[in-house]
């Protein structure tokens, strides 16, 4: 519950980073928003998302210790460890988004400056700078393996451990219980890295921002909607 607790804290404070912003844009004739606005938005947005990618690794370990150790599972989750694996999540996410955050905002902008989206996003930057360098593009890739490809790894290494240990169940019920533990954090995930991946694993000349447009409120809106009704079947 502890590291629910967290991951409804993240969704709530990442909406919120998002959610003001996007209903003045609709209901405002004032769409504008500041250099320093847009910053800081980009930086606590992806600082939130990085977070949320490491804690969704975290709480697959979680499920794999609850599942194959459950009569061990209060000593080796322990709230130290819990606490460790929040704090690195959060350290982690937010280093990386200092990282991508003064990369992008260093870049030279230049046209109208009309960012063609809800919300500060890295694609509609990127469209706006005038010459984006291949070290740019290798900062955005190791970014997106650190924070995206390397907890998906995790997780599915977690996840190969918890279908040995449920297959080890001799009971079908006992092995549909654990299964359906598991049901709603792999909808989470699938949700979750789906949307980012199809938006930020593509080459900066392949973004279709009135198509990711829609795929950015998606899991900037929606997914931290459903995930407080999803959690709760564990």
């Amino acid at each position: 519950y502890f590291l629910l607790g967290n991951l409804s804290f993240l969704d709530l404070w990442y909406s919120s980073v998002y959610v003001p912003k996007i209903l003045r844009t609709c209901i405002s004739e004032d769409k504008s928003i500041s250099f320093a606005g847009c910053l800081a938005q980009f930086f606590f947005s992806a600082g939130l998302a990085c977070s949320e990618c490491y804690l969704l690794a975290a709480m697959a370990y979680d499920r794999y210790v609850a599942i194959s150790n459950p009569l061990l599972y209060s000593q080796a989750m322990s709230s130290r460890l819990c606490t460790s694996l929040v704090a690195a999540s959060y350290l982690g996410g937010f280093l990386n988004s200092t990282i991508i955050t003064s990369k992008t905002f260093t870049l030279t902008f230049c046209g109208n400056n009309i960012i063609d989206d809800f919300f500060c996003d890295l694609p509609p930057l990127v469209k706006l700078a005038c010459d984006v360098k291949e070290s740019y593009q290798a900062v955005v890739y190791f970014i997106l393996t650190s924070n995206v490809i390397t907890p998906i790894m995790l997780i599915l290494a977690s996840y190969l451990f918890i279908i040995t240990a449920i297959l080890r169940i001799r009971c079908t019920q006992g092995r549909l219980k654990a299964f359906s533990t598991c049901a709603s954090h792999l909808a989470a995930v699938t949700l979750y890295y789906g949307s980012i991946l199809f938006i930020y694993s593509r080459p900066s000349m392949s973004y279709a921002l009135e198509r990711d447009k829609v795929v950015s409120v998606f899991y900037t809106v929606v997914i931290p909607m459903l995930n407080p009704i999803i959690s709760p079947s564990e």
